[in-house]
């Protein structure tokens, strides 16, 4: 049997490594898998940043609006939403949004 492990010897090695790369190509810390994983989160992250940029010019406008040169109409209509203000004779409907 130790004639015919010395004769393989070379195919034994050989398929070992083939194993071990084909293996680590797959599933290592730099694999095909943890490269689709990697482009998930990649994916997942520049949506949240689309998102937090939208939400920060949002922010920025309604800051401009109520800083130095300050606008009359933008201070009415955060009165109104907030305060539920409007005028005598003016019928106030709410209008209800399920936005998160």
């Amino acid at each position: 049997m130790l004639k015919n492990l010395n004769k393989n010897y070379f195919l034994l090695i050989s398929t070992f490594l083939v194993f071990y790369f084909f293996f680590n190509l797959m599933s290592g810390e730099r694999g095909l898998i943890s490269y689709l994983e990697k482009k998930e989160i990649l994916k997942d992250l520049k949506i949240k940043d689309l998102k937090l940029t939208k939400n920060i010019e949002k922010y920025d406008l309604k800051n401009s609006l109520l800083s130095d040169n300050l606008d009359l109409d933008y201070v009415e209509i955060l009165i109104r939403e907030r305060f539920l203000f409007g005028k005598k004779g003016e019928k106030i409907y709410i209008i209800k949004n399920n936005e998160n």
